[in-house]
């Protein structure tokens, strides 16, 4: 992987790895044509897709459906000075599969808030980018761990 001024760029595999790690992350969308970023609780499946969950009635769940969306996570240590960043673009559907629906809701990833009209966002990762950020330059994306207090 590249090197630049502490910073190294990760692979997908070490990517999707540190996604796997955290709960929450951001999704980057298009709103009447302004970008919108809004924190959300996810969920990574097996393949790399990201799920999270909206209001059905919610400006965000209209303005994803079918559009190409971004979605970022990341993890920092400022007194240490590294962390990591992951940006996943693809496109955004709603999942429509009762059985993939019906386990979502049992142990999915949770809303913000609950409205009782709570639909399941994928994102397809045709893209992932991630990178390491370590001012000394030389932390190995195997060795980017949470500490405990900072698992979910």
């Amino acid at each position: 992987m590249h090197r630049h001024n502490g910073f190294r760029e990760l692979d997908r595999r070490e990517s999707l790895r540190l996604l796997s790690l955290v709960t929450i992350g951001r999704v980057v969308y298009t709103e009447d044509a302004l970008p919108t970023i809004l924190p959300v609780h996810f969920l990574l499946d097996p393949d790399g897709a990201v799920l999270f969950q909206a209001s059905a009635a919610s400006h965000m769940a209209r303005a994803v459906r079918g559009a190409v969306v971004a979605f970022e996570a990341d993890h920092f240590d400022e007194a240490g000075h590294t962390g990591w960043s992951v940006v996943v673009t693809g496109r955004a559907s709603v999942v429509t599969n009762p059985v993939k629906e019906a386990r979502l809701r049992s142990s999915g990833p949770r809303p913000w808030l609950e409205t009782g009209d709570g639909i399941f966002i994928h994102v397809e990762p045709e893209l992932v980018a991630g990178r390491v950020v370590d001012r000394n330059g030389h932390v190995p994306a195997e060795q980017v761990e949470l500490s405990p207090a900072d698992m979910p």
